[in-house]
């Protein structure tokens, strides 16, 4: 497919966007078993079943109408406990490093986590879910319905399938 228009940035604008703020305010916490990042099951086969809740502020409560029709949803979050950043590192699941873009690392220039979660039901503000992986008191960005129109056969992973043919895991 061939881009419309293509996109120069000249120093001026660079340096405009690079200064640019996002002003972020949560629509509410996530409520975890996890208080340390060290009970959090990383790598592949890792099994996120831990059921947890996640608690909308009062305002935003109106926006989770229609919600509990869907089984699964994104929880964009903010690895809220970490600073700096490394635009290279090893994941558990490879000996090898990889670009922070080709992983799951919180050592992000820009923290903002993203969890797929089944909804279990909902109870006023308050969500409860299974397959959370963050911690207990996670600031929320956002809750989007989880909707995937790619075929598992045109899904590719990357890096990881071939750590998992390796037997690095």
């Amino acid at each position: 497919m061939e881009m419309a228009h293509s996109i120069v940035v000249t120093a001026t604008e660079a340096s405009h966007i690079m200064c640019s703020m996002f002003i972020m305010r949560p629509i509410g916490i996530v409520c975890s078993p996890y208080t340390e990042t060290s009970q959090i099951p990383k790598g592949c086969g890792a099994r996120h079943d831990a059921e947890g809740a996640l608690e909308i502020l009062p305002e935003f409560e109106q926006g989770l109408t229609d919600i509990d029709g869907f089984s699964h949803l994104y929880v964009i979050w903010v690895f809220d406990r970490v600073e700096g950043y490394e635009l290279m590192g090893t994941p558990p699941t490879d000996s090898r490093p990889h670009g922070v873009f080709a992983t799951r690392s919180p050592r992000r220039p820009n923290p903002i986590g993203l969890s797929v979660v089944r909804l279990l039901g909902r109870e006023g503000r308050r969500l409860r879910v299974a397959g959370v992986d963050m911690l207990d008191g996670t600031p929320i960005l956002d809750i989007k319905p989880y909707l995937s129109s790619v075929a598992a056969e045109e899904l590719r992973r990357g890096w990881l399938a071939e750590a998992e043919e390796q037997g690095s895991l």
